[in-house]
């Protein structure tokens, strides 16, 4: 019956002109979102098991790696002792107390293998650009394209997507190299980022485009 009525969504939305793809443009960069260590471990308390979603990663950074396309990494963390600059997000999430500045886990997942010149931005909340001076490095470079990788499918993930279709970059969220502590709210956050942000691609299929970009 779950299946069914993911199909009678799908239809209703193709229907109605919604998920038509955006496509690659000339000129791609790679994120990769908050796949540190307070995320990656499964015994913490904002932590999931992710190991599919790193090899995933993985496999894109290193293709982009090889046609030179930029790679960019983001951390949540915070400085002041009481957690203020949290803001109100922690009274929801009490999890982001655990994300202190200059402790391990706000360090990026070594299984990722970052490149020192790969830069790492330091955020305060769900989306890679808010806070952050991730849009003033992509137009710099010229992006039009920004391929995401990382956790939370149904947070982050989802929120640098919206952004980024907001900021005129074309999202693709890569489908295997994203992750999220629910399936349930990965599966939906999947099919609402298709529909009205993003591509969803395949791996294999963002492999190819990246190395066509040449």
């Amino acid at each position: 019956m779950v299946g069914k009525m993911a199909n009678d969504d799908e239809a209703f939305f193709l229907q109605r002109g919604f998920g038509r793809n955006i496509g690659f443009g000339a000129s791609p960069a790679v994120i990769v979102v908050d796949l540190v260590k307070a995320f990656t471990n499964p015994q913490m308390p904002l932590g999931a098991p992710l190991e599919d979603v790193i090899n995933a990663t993985t496999q894109i950074t290193k293709t982009a790696r090889s046609m030179g396309n930029p790679i960019f990494y983001t951390t949540v963390a915070y400085e002041a002792s009481d957690l203020r600059d949290a803001g109100l997000w922690i009274s929801k999430m009490q999890g982001l107390a655990t994300l202190r500045l200059g402790t391990e886990q706000v360090e990026v997942d070594e299984r990722l293998g970052r490149q020192a010149s790969e830069p790492l931005l330091v955020k305060k909340y769900a989306s890679a650009f808010f806070g952050t001076d991730l849009i003033t490095r992509l137009n710099s470079l010229r992006i039009d394209t920004l391929v995401i990788t990382g956790c939370t499918t149904s947070g982050c993930v989802r929120s640098t997507a919206v952004d980024a279709l907001q900021y005129g970059i074309r999202p693709i969220v890569v489908r295997q190299a994203v992750g999220d502590r629910s399936p349930q709210a990965h599966q939906q956050s999947l099919f609402d980022l298709q529909a009205k942000y993003a591509d969803v691609m395949e791996l294999e299929d963002v492999l190819r485009a990246m190395k066509a970009d040449k």
